[in-house]
């Protein structure tokens, strides 16, 4: 758990934006601990869903966010790979 003062967390509990790293974690958390207080129980199933969201979330931002911008930092500075690839074999 994040550790952040007593004073960020209620500015983040009244709605305010996070400004670090560890206060969008603590956000995300209570989030997730909002949606689990609501389903009234903790069971595999609802820690399942939660699990399968934040994964997909990642791996949304990943696809969506992160690769492009690799992408165009690998136009840009050029690759650091220096393998020869041909259908997935390594040329001598």
């Amino acid at each position: 758990m994040p550790y952040i003062t007593k004073e960020a967390r209620t500015r983040l509990d009244q709605g305010g934006k996070p400004k670090t790293t560890g206060e969008l974690n603590y956000t995300i958390s209570r989030v997730v601990d909002d949606y689990l207080l609501q389903k009234g129980e903790l069971r595999y199933e609802y820690l399942n869903e939660v699990m399968g969201a934040l994964e997909c979330a990642k791996l949304e931002l990943y696809r969506r966010v992160i690769v492009p911008y690799e992408d165009t930092k690998l136009a840009e500075s050029g690759d650091i790979y220096q393998i020869p690839k041909k259908n997935n074999t390594i040329i001598n």
